[in-house]
């Protein structure tokens, strides 16, 4: 009888650690650093990512044509400046953009390019929020003649 009586009692208490367990919300399991965003998984353009939770603004515009493929993109949404600085030099690695630079007072201007593009991203944090504004073009083309005449050089004097 006591047996009896003790194997109830544990079957008890297994259904209601099961329970527990299966009702757990998700959001008390630590799945990632909280100091890291994540990218959207629909883009404007695919090869540059946005941190989740960023909505676009209504004076964007985007143009592509026969490979060329130009924008203005701006965005809003609350983040740390600091950690959308480190999501974009992480993540447009990623896409293989090449990190020219960054300038950091106040807003933050990151340069990128790749073969034949420039992009430029500009952080511009307002109280808890942030406005991106993401610049995409193709890289200027000095002419032949100015490269061929001493480049840059030149043209300062």
């Amino acid at each position: 009888m006591k047996a009896r009586g003790l194997i109830i009692a544990l079957l008890v208490c297994s259904m209601v650690y099961l329970v527990g367990c299966t009702t757990m919300d998700s959001k008390d399991k630590v799945t990632s650093d909280p100091n890291l965003l994540e990218p959207q998984a629909v883009l404007k353009f695919s090869d540059i990512p946005l941190p989740n939770g960023f909505k676009q603004i209504q004076d964007s515009y985007s143009f592509e044509s026969s490979g060329v493929r130009v924008g203005v993109l701006k965005y809003r949404g609350k983040a740390n400046p600091d950690q959308v600085v480190n999501f974009y030099k992480e993540q447009m690695a990623m896409y293989n953009w090449n990190l020219l630079n960054v300038v950091e007072y106040g807003q933050r201007l990151m340069n990128f390019d790749r073969e034949n593009e420039t992009c430029v991203i500009t952080v511009m944090p307002k109280g808890s929020e942030v406005t991106l504004v993401i610049t995409l073009g193709p890289k200027s083309q000095f002419p032949s003649s100015r490269k061929d005449k001493g480049g840059i050089k030149n043209l300062i004097k």
